[in-house]
């Protein structure tokens, strides 16, 4: 039989991640980026759609970051021996990480510096 939805148990399933994610130190550095540059875009001249559009792209890179976490948290279950699938799972969940890093840095040249 199916468990029946439980709005209130699988938010807390989500609350649980996200202060495990505020312990994390990748975490801890990119939100150290993050929210002074969400909070810069309330100063910036630009529209509302530019301005999503970048606060978007930093959101991404957190959800990424979650993302690579949960990879390395499922790989470091399986094995604690070094195992090539093992490392291209967590290089590859990392490359995710830079990725977005790289298309936040894009997006937001791109809409600061073409007036």
């Amino acid at each position: 039989m199916k468990k029946k939805y439980n709005l209130f148990k699988n938010a807390s399933y989500a609350f649980s991640g996200l202060w495990f994610l505020l312990k994390e130190r990748a975490f801890q550095l990119e939100l150290l980026f993050i929210v002074p540059l969400l909070i810069s875009l309330f100063f910036l001249n630009l529209n509302i759609t530019q301005k999503s559009i970048m606060a978007g792209s930093l959101i991404i890179i957190l959800i990424t970051e979650a993302l690579n976490t949960a990879v390395e948290s499922v790989v470091d279950l399986v094995t604690d021996k070094w195992h090539f699938l093992a490392k291209r799972a967590k290089d590859i969940a990392s490359a995710a990480v830079f990725l977005s890093l790289v298309q936040a840095a894009i997006i937001w040249i791109i809409n600061l510096f073409s007036f």
